[in-house]
């Protein structure tokens, strides 16, 4: 894992500052909630798949 300067482990770092953040209303609430989704969906897309690694181009 990556650390930062001061020696704490700055992926959780990162995450307890997303963790952090309170929406200021529901709207702003529903919005940071997308941009999780969009996040993990992002990472989901960005991870190979066993079974696509039989079709790789060449």
């Amino acid at each position: 894992m990556t650390k930062s300067k001061n020696g704490l482990d700055k992926n959780l770092t990162n995450t307890i500052v997303a963790l952090d953040h309170v929406g200021v209303n529901a709207h702003h609430n529903q919005q940071l909630q997308q941009d999780k989704n969009d996040r993990r969906h992002q990472a989901e897309m960005n991870h190979d798949q066993p079974s696509d690694l039989g079709h790789q181009r060449n």
